[in-house]
């Protein structure tokens, strides 16, 4: 049998069992002649445990889910290894154990996997497509920039102006672009000029990351929802750009202070932190997770930038310094033909030396970010950034610069 008809028996399965169970639960298609029976309200009915596919021998279902992981390498047939992740919790367990993380597979799974370290010897290869109209970005995984259809669909970011600074509120959900959306993973906010921004989490990086002032609970139909983490905005990480009001110093200059990653993380055998899984309530569900998200107070704090915090261990990227070419009369840049369009935008970033990095670390590009097309952008980083940062990074790079261009 084929994995294919593997994957359309399993569906066939579960769409059945659920449909029963469905029946059965609510009173229908079980009426005779004198009476109709109909199933206790208060005893639920699950119908995954009925089914086949969840009784499986342990070693013969670990055996198939590893040979459709290992034969599903790209999108769009990778969405066979998240279906068989959302058949039962017997299934998801094993699955989760199966499927690496990008910094070893590089690939890009499930949805936390945007929220981990990208791969450590190679740039995993995105793109965005910007919509001026309605100034929402989207971030797209392949190779192909002319078509949607050739990448898969990652994040989605709106720019929201507001008297002070501007907001760019990171999703999950390309349609549901909101801060009240519970696909709210992050959002990225800049001060009044658009020289300083501040990232920052919906959930704790790690277990000391502080929360900025905010709510200390998100409500659902008036019930708390894991009080054990509070939501609220995390900052994981500060960008500066160089003022240079007259334009003498060339292109521009920027520095990204990651709160949350260590400077060792650059190293020969560094690490950096890998978050497993979303903080999410009891409603055990999949692949539709439930995110925390921050509910500021309008007397929310900015923080001022990376040059008002403490840098000691922290990872500090600066943008690598392009060279005057003399017959094309510009700025250039290495991209190995991943730009093709000469824009102030474009930037590459490398470890600076004031973690110490030296050699070959020191010029390894972790994140670089350039224009192809009119509204279409490549966006090109490796570990230890994830696909969250890099993409709040790049938003950056979008915004408004009244002093700095």
């Amino acid at each position: 049998m084929s994995f294919k008809s593997i994957i359309q028996d399993m569906k066939e399965e579960l769409g059945s069992i659920s449909r029963k169970g469905f029946d059965v639960k609510f009173g229908y298609g079980m009426r005779s002649r004198s009476h109709r029976v109909v199933q206790d309200s208060s005893v639920a009915v699950d119908a995954f445990k009925q089914s086949c596919w969840a009784n499986m021998p342990p070693e013969l279902l670990r055996d198939v889910l590893m040979r459709i992981e290992a034969s599903e390498g790209t999108w769009p047939p990778r969405k066979n290894v998240v279906a068989c992740a959302g058949v039962c919790r017997n299934w998801r367990e094993i699955m989760k154990e199966i499927v690496k993380t990008p910094e070893i597979s590089g690939k890009l799974t499930f949805p936390i996997s945007l929220k981990q370290p990208g791969p450590r010897d190679s740039l995993l290869q995105c793109y965005i497509k910007r919509n001026r109209s309605s100034q929402t970005y989207y971030l797209y995984l392949g190779l192909n920039q002319a078509s949607n259809d050739d990448g898969k669909f990652l994040l989605a970011a709106r720019k929201c102006r507001r008297p002070t600074c501007t907001d760019y509120i990171i999703s999950l959900n390309g349609d549901d672009v909101s801060k009240g959306s519970s696909t709210y993973i992050g959002k990225l906010r800049s001060n009044f000029l658009g020289t300083k921004f501040t990232i920052y989490d919906a959930q704790p990086p790690n277990g000391g990351a502080k929360v900025t002032k905010s709510r200390s609970t998100r409500l659902i139909n008036v019930k708390q929802v894991s009080p054990r983490v509070p939501a609220g905005n995390y900052p994981v990480a500060h960008i500066s750009y160089e003022l240079n009001v007259l334009g003498s110093r060339g292109p521009r200059r920027m520095q990204c202070v990651m709160d949350a990653i260590p400077a060792s993380s650059v190293e020969d055998g560094g690490v950096a932190p890998t978050q497993t899984e979303f903080l999410h309530s009891n409603l055990d569900t999949f692949p539709s997770l439930p995110f925390f998200r921050s509910k500021s107070t309008r007397s929310e704090s900015f923080q001022s930038g990376p040059l008002s915090v403490q840098k000691d261990g922290m990872l500090v990227l600066r943008n690598k310094a392009p060279r005057w070419h003399e017959q094309l009369q510009c700025w250039c840049l290495n991209f190995n033909g991943r730009v093709t369009v000469a824009s102030v935008k474009n930037f590459q970033l490398v470890a600076s030396p004031e973690n110490g990095v030296a050699g070959q670390e020191h010029e390894n590009v972790i994140l670089q970010f350039g224009k192809v097309g009119k509204d279409v952008f490549t966006m090109d980083y490796q570990y230890p950034i994830s696909a969250f940062q890099a993409f709040a990074i790049c938003l950056s790079s979008f915004d408004t610069k009244i002093a700095c261009e």
